[in-house]
Parts: C-alpha cells; sequence; structure tokens
C-alpha cells in the first residue's frame, strides 16, 4: 500500500556504471541503464522473449541487450533486433519515467504522463559547493511505514543509540509536532547538555572543543511518498543553539529516502549532508562510516519488529505523544493513497487492502 504516482530515489548513477541495475520498486521489476546519450532509462525488468530479466543483460550503442538470447530493446521499451530473428511484432514492455538529478537516480513507478520533474523533491544543499554529502544503501525487510515512524520519532535513540548519539537528556525533552499540508515536522530541543560521542567527533570535525555543555537540536521533516530530513546539530551552550554562529556549532542535515521495495521490505538511502568543512574529504568518509554504523543498528530492530507485526496482526499497537510525528505522516500517506485511488466518473474503484502485519 503505497503511492505509485510520485518520485522515488532508485539508485545512485555509480550503480548503472557498468552494468543494468535490476531493483523492484513499490512491487514493480525495473531494469535501469544508460542510452545512448548517457540518459537514465528504465524498463520494465522483463524480456518479451521468454521473460529473462532484462537486468542479466548488458548496454551496447545505448540499448539494452537481453542476456539469455539477445534480444536487443530500444529505449523506447520495443524489440528492435535479435540474430537471425524477426521481431518488429514482439509486445513492448513498459517504461518508467527516471531521470537523474542531485546525485541520485528517480523513477515513478505510477502513470508516467503524470510524472512531473517539477514534483521532484527540492534539496537545495545538493547543488551547493558550501555544502559536503556522504551516504549509502541499506536493504531493510519491514514496511516502509516503520521506517518512517522510527525517524520521526528519535526518542529510541537514547536505547538503540546509546553508544553514539544516544542520551537520557531525549527522554526528558518533550518533542513538538505539527502538520503543515503534505509536511510533517517534528522539533526536539535540548539545552546544556553533554555532546554525545558522534557530535563530539563532528565538534572536532570543524575545530571546536568537544568538552564543554552544548545545546542540541532534531528537527524531522517528513514529505511524501517517503523522504524524512531532519536538522540535527549542536551548539556550545549559550550561543543561540539551532541559530548559533556557524563558528560556535556543528549543523547538518540527516538524508533519509525511504523507497519501498514491497510491502514489507525497503531501499535505505541514507546519508548526511553538512555545511561546515565542506572540502574534507576525510571528515566526510569519518561521518559516513559513523552514520552507517548508527543506522545498521536500527536495522535488526525494525526486521525483528515487522515479523512480530506479521506473526500478530491482530495486535492493537498503542500510541504515545512521541508517536504523533509517525502517525500524522501516516494519515497524510492515507490521505494521498486515497486520492490516488479516486475513480473516474463512472468508474469503480479496487478496495485498498492493508498487508498482513501493517499498523
Amino acid at each position: 500500500m503505497f503511492l505509485k504516482n510520485a518520485w522515488y530515489v532508485a539508485g545512485t548513477p555509480d550503480e548503472i556504471d557498468a552494468k543494468p541495475l535490476g531493483r523492484k520498486i513499490c512491487g514493480e521489476s525495473i531494469v535501469f541503464y544508460r542510452g545512448a546519450g548517457g540518459e537514465v532509462v528504465a524498463l520494465e525488468d522483463f524480456c518479451p522473449h521468454r521473460g529473462a530479466p532484462l537486468s542479466l543483460g548488458f548496454v551496447r550503442d545505448g540499448e539494452l541487450v537481453c542476456g539469455y538470447h539477445g534480444l536487443q530493446m530500444g529505449c523506447d521499451g520495443k524489440a528492435s533486433s535479435m540474430p537471425g530473428q524477426r521481431v518488429g511484432g514482439f509486445p513492448a514492455v513498459r517504461r518508467y519515467a527516471a531521470l537523474e538529478r542531485y546525485g541520485f537516480l528517480w523513477v515513478w513507478p505510477g502513470d508516467a504522463s503524470q510524472a512531473d520533474p517539477a514534483k521532484l523533491h527540492h534539496l537545495p544543499w545538493a547543488d551547493d559547493p558550501q555544502w559536503a554529502y556522504g551516504g549509502g544503501l541499506y536493504h531493510i525487510r519491514c514496511d516502509y511505514r516503520l521506517m518512517i515512524d522510527n525517524l520521526m520519532d528519535l526518542t529510541h535513540e537514547t536505547y538503540v543509540h546509546a553508544s553514539s548519539i544516544g542520551q537520557k537528556e531525549i527522554d526528558e525533552a518533550a518533542p513538538k509536532t505539527v502538520s503543515r499540508g503534505d509536511e510533517v515536522v517534528t522539533s526536539r530541543f535540548m539545552h546544556n547538555v553533554s555532546a554525545p560521542p558522534f557530535w563530539k567527533m563532528a565538534l572536532r570535525g570543524n575545530g571546536l572543543a568537544d568538552d564543554v555543555p552544548v545545546d542540541r537540536w532534531q528537527v524531522c521533516h517528513f514529505t511524501p511518498p517517503g523522504h524524512v530530513m531532519i536538522e540535527v546539530g549542536v551548539a556550545h551552550a549559550g550561543h543561540g543553539g539551532y541559530d548559533a554562529p556557524a563558528d560556535r556549532k556543528a549543523a547538518s542535515i540527516v538524508v533519509d529516502f525511504i523507497t519501498p521495495e514491497t510491502e514489507t521490505s525497503i531501499w535505505y538511502f541514507w546519508g548526511m549532508a553538512r555545511n561546515f568543512q565542506p572540502d574534507n574529504a576525510e571528515l566526510t568518509t569519518q561521518i559516513r562510516e559513523g552514520q552507517g554504523k548508527i543506522f545498521g543498528e536500527d536495522l535488526e530492530m525494525l526486521e525483528r519488529q515487522q515479523q512480530n507485526l506479521l506473526a500478530w496482526p491482530e495486535r492493537q499497537l498503542l500510541k504515545l505523544n512521541i508517536d504523533a510525528g509517525g502517525v500524522l505522516s501516516r494519515k497524510v500517506i492515507d490521505r494521498l493513497l486515497a486520492e490516488e485511488r479516486s475513480p473516474a466518473p463512472g468508474r469503480p474503484v479496487a478496495p485498498i487492502v492493508p498487508a498482513k502485519g501493517a499498523v
């Protein structure tokens, strides 16, 4: 149960440099590769000859060649040639709207005629040389909404990430959640606290003392279909916190793109963008490795949570004030799903059937 008429991160450009990339997104099996002009092409990952995955083939002269019997596919999804065979009458496979921007490959798994590039999530930091970015990808066996819940309620940091970014003050600082149209924002501010290990490293990376009290903030922004951008940082206490001058803080944006694979699995593209020491490649690597370990700590929790929900689908989950960000984000998704499934006049619509264990 996910939106189809939306832009999702499908991969990174390096993933299609050497060979086609096969990836299931929102239940759609898609193959990505570069056409003759270098543009990103996304086709149904199905050879019309014998049904082999086209992603097991290779690219020749900007066209995709099936690795089973050599059927060559044009970028429009139509068979163009095959050794010793006539293939002009073969049925075309589906072409998906796709583009490359901000250092990511994007795909629109729904109606390609509605795929407006202007609807792409804007990432101003991605085109700004004053910012640096490093990130990675995890495949996680959970409902994409569980990942959104996780990111919109950072209370779990105290427990899941106790050795890196967690601290008891997170529990003690009540979050505030507001909904602004399709965006949900949950914010939490902590004052005059000790910086946890990850943030001590970030302070040192920006040439700041790491052994003094700090003000810390977390501002989580959810936007559909599954994007969570989190403004995070610490500043030396007494200098304005979130609004402190650059020479008194280490601030970043935690970048989270949650792309559903199936009802119970996701592609999780994670990273961190920062506007301090942008040319320091060693710091970028250090932050990426540290962040990768942090997100890896979430993986087992989310997958085991999903297993429990599948095992006990009748169990009702409780909602507390800390869950407001996830709850309101789900309401946005549900509303947009209902709008997407609205039938044309006089045309019936199939009912939405929730996945087993979904909440």
